[in-house]
């Protein structure tokens, strides 16, 4: 059985990645592709737990920037092993809300981490694997913020300040300079009917490719 294929969405606070991902998952299953939706961190059980402590704003729960390193990676490891690997081995199109790209983003950029020792982490946890494709929605931080003021009720990373922001974006666009085969950059500073344009035309690209058009 060919293996699936393995799409991830990128990108900061308020740039509409759940929306998005629907959006993605309603195009490959029009295309007759089996879509599986997950999510980092999180996604498995046990993932989900660990989900809970990370973005937990409880004065009592607080870890510092390495112990969030290995906690995100201990997460992805089991979000790993249960759902993401057996589901790409059956074929299912897998799409990730963020991924490894987000822990050199947050981790790196934002907490200041060495990127060396997030890609240890990252080869000790994945192995090989990497995402086939990764879009990565991109908006100034001032318009994801203001986004995320309106929804209420802010995690742990999204009551940081503006500057932890600036640099997880800066570090998100390197990453797309870096790897430009793999990330593509939409703009979603616009409404949603125009970035979901772009995506569409994203998908439908996969889709083509998939079909050997």
């Amino acid at each position: 059985m060919k293996r699936g294929l393995f799409i991830t969405v990128e990108g900061g606070e308020g740039v509409g990645k759940t929306t998005h991902m629907e959006t993605l998952s309603k195009v490959f299953g029009a295309a007759g592709k089996k879509v599986c939706l997950t999510r980092e961190p999180g996604g498995s059980p046990v993932a989900e737990s660990i989900r809970k402590i990370l973005l937990s704003h409880d004065n009592n729960i607080s870890c510092d920037g390495m112990a969030e390193l290995l906690l995100m990676f201990a997460a992805r490891a089991d979000h790993l092993e249960s759902v993401i690997s057996p589901a790409l081995e059956v074929g299912d199109w897998v799409v990730c809300d963020r991924f490894t790209d987000a822990t050199y983003a947050y981790q790196g950029g934002g907490r200041g981490l060495d990127p060396q020792k997030i890609l240890t982490l990252e080869h000790l946890v994945q192995g090989e694997l990497q995402p086939d494709w990764t879009l990565l929605l991109d908006a100034p931080v001032e318009t994801g913020l203001a986004r995320v003021n309106k929804r209420g009720d802010p995690d742990r990373f999204e009551l940081e300040e503006r500057a932890f922001f600036e640099r997880v974006r800066k570090t998100y666009l390197e990453r797309a300079k870096m790897f430009p085969k793999r990330i593509r950059v939409v703009d979603a500073t616009g409404c949603i009917e125009e970035v979901s344009k772009a995506v569409v035309e994203f998908a439908n690209s996969l889709v083509r490719t998939s079909n050997g058009r």
